[in-house]
């Protein structure tokens, strides 16, 4: 069993920043992709930044580019988002997840096991 528990969200104002943890349970969280995903209300969840399990790859989505990063920690089995520039679009809530076990991928049906999410807003 994989537990995926997200912090760091909260109320920002545009242009400000914030960064996201997601801790992970389990042996095997080195060995696979891992991925943030946002929700906005009445939204379909979309794909925000993935990482491989060796931090040699990574993508986001085009909206994020050039102002989110993702990195991760495998000593510590957490995994983050660096959220800076941040828009009053980014407000959603985001979640963690786990993704394949040996490609980086944005599809939200590779990613097997999530996290419960954190509240972003962003005001203007």
């Amino acid at each position: 069993q994989v537990e995926l528990v997200e912090s760091g969200g909260g109320l920002a104002q545009a242009g400000g920043s914030l960064r996201l943890s997601c801790a992970a349970s389990g042996r095997t969280f080195r060995s696979y992709t891992m991925g943030w995903f946002r929700q906005a209300p009445g939204k379909e969840r979309e794909f925000v930044a993935a990482i491989s399990w060796s931090s040699d790859s990574t993508d986001y989505a085009n909206s994020v580019k050039g102002r989110f990063t993702i990195s991760r920690d495998n000593a510590k089995n957490t995994v983050y988002l660096q959220m800076n520039s941040l828009k009053p679009e980014d407000t959603a809530v985001y979640y963690c997840a786990r993704g394949p076990y040996y490609y980086v991928t944005s599809h939200v049906r590779d990613y097997d096991y999530w996290g419960q999410g954190t509240q972003v807003t962003v005001s203007s």
